[in-house]
């Protein structure tokens, strides 16, 4: 009888490479601090949106929160990315996260007095997403400053199992703690947790841009836009990007979908969420292949299309949905169609997953292929692709669902993606020749 053949193991290169904190307990210091921050910033965003509905009972309010917050988000980025440009960058990091300390400090102390209100929670949360845009910007011009090019794929991957954290984590936590302890607790937890990010900004040493330095204003920022439209490998993957998230974003589509087209009501739109979460953490504990290969344009095109065939699939699990294909007698909040539930969450796990590997490759050209004087402007840059896309996203699906059916936007949305994504490459040869070891923006 033969002797069956042994499985082969896993090899520890397979795994997330864990290298930069090694290398740089600096790095690992402002990881583990912009982690449980962000962690916190979760609670707070989902707090105040729980908080805006039980004051108004209105979910137009809810939604009002983001857009409130939306333009002063992108007007901050820009100009925090100038700041990052000009000054030291740890203080600049170390000023905004101070205003966003104070910011959730005011809304704990609100809560616990009893006087919030909706314009307060409007007004303070508004204040928050721009502190925390700069924060953002400046966090990631900081980094290549830290460790050495060829572990920047590597710190990206780890910034992947932040967000996994953040997303998976942060909203459920958030209700659990809203329903059993309230907001003042829940509000004084983000307090708590904000100052791990103290200490990560507040052991670095002083970050000053190299080269030209251009005073913040108008012109820094048209000196950056100038940069982008001499960087084409920049410019490109920006593109791409916007391409996917508005053609591949169907969130806004989730709560109609658990209402009543695979039922199971907030349960399923919560599912779903987490899966593309769960899908970017997962990739990131496997991504030390990624951070071997050198091509990173070409990584990044096939990124972006297994993300768009992924969407493609969400859509036609969607479309066995509206056949009634394994639904129970009745499909609602209370009746789940669960076979269907688990191939979306897949679904959605690959995008997720897709989505990561492309920001690991885009983050790397990014912080690599930028120079240091001009990695703030081009930072806060993306911070407006960053929070543009996901909205024209939301309205794309949003107006293509109530003028066609729910499944259309991701299945039509998932192979537009593909299909665009290969054209722009196609006549962006450079793109596709970007090597890793010879960065060129």
């Amino acid at each position: 009888m033969s002797t069956p053949k042994r499985l082969p193991r896993l090899r520890r290169e397979h795994f997330i490479d864990l290298r930069p904190f090694r290398v740089s307990p600096a790095f690992a210091r402002l990881w583990v601090g912009s982690t449980l921050a962000g962690l916190g910033g979760q609670l707070t965003i989902v707090a105040v949106m729980l908080h805006v509905y039980e004051l108004t009972g209105d979910t137009f309010a809810v939604s009002m929160v983001a857009v409130v917050g939306l333009v002063p988000m992108v007007i901050a980025g820009l100009y925090g990315g100038m700041l990052a440009d000009a000054f030291d960058r740890r203080l600049v990091a170390l000023l905004a996260a101070s205003v966003t300390f104070v910011s959730t400090l005011l809304l704990a102390i609100l809560a616990w007095s009893g006087h919030e209100s909706v314009a307060w929670l409007f007004v303070l949360s508004a204040v928050n997403s721009s502190a925390n845009s700069i924060v953002g910007a400046t966090k990631s011009a900081i980094t290549p400053r830290l460790l050495p090019r060829e572990l920047l794929p590597a710190a990206a991957a780890l910034q992947g199992i932040t967000v996994g954290i953040m997303v998976m984590a942060g909203p459920a936590l958030a209700g659990v703690l809203v329903a059993f302890t309230g907001y003042a607790w829940t509000y004084s937890i983000d307090v708590v947790l904000m100052t791990s990010l103290f200490l990560g900004l507040w052991t670095l040493p002083r970050i000053r841009p190299e080269g030209e330095i251009v005073r913040p204003g108008l012109e820094s920022l048209r000196d950056g836009l100038r940069f982008l439209k001499r960087a084409p490998n920049i410019r490109l993957q920006y593109i791409l990007d916007i391409t996917a998230m508005t053609f591949g974003h169907p969130i806004a589509l989730f709560p109609a979908i658990g209402a009543v087209l695979l039922g199971g009501g907030a349960i399923t739109t919560g599912a779903l969420t987490a899966a593309i979460a769960a899908g970017a953490f997962i990739s990131s504990l496997f991504s030390g292949p990624i951070g071997r290969y050198r091509w990173h344009g070409i990584g990044i095109q096939r990124s972006i299309q297994v993300f768009g065939a992924a969407t493609a699939l969400f859509g036609l699990v969607l479309v066995a949905g509206a056949l009634g294909w394994f639904a129970p007698a009745a499909v609602d909040e209370s009746h789940a169609n669960l076979v269907l539930i688990v191939l979306a969450m897949i679904a959605l796990a690959l995008t997720g997953a897709a989505d990561n590997v492309s920001a690991i490759y885009r983050s790397t050209m990014m912080q690599a292929a930028v120079p240091d004087t001009m990695r703030g402007r081009l930072q806060g840059v993306f911070m407006v692709v960053v929070a543009g896309g996901p909205r024209i996203g939301a309205l794309y699906a949003g107006t293509l669902a109530t003028l066609t059916a729910l499944w259309v936007p991701s299945l039509v949305g998932g192979l537009l993606i593909v299909a665009l994504v290969g054209v722009l490459v196609r006549f962006n040869p450079g793109f596709r020749s970007y090597d890793a070891e010879h960065p060129v923006p």
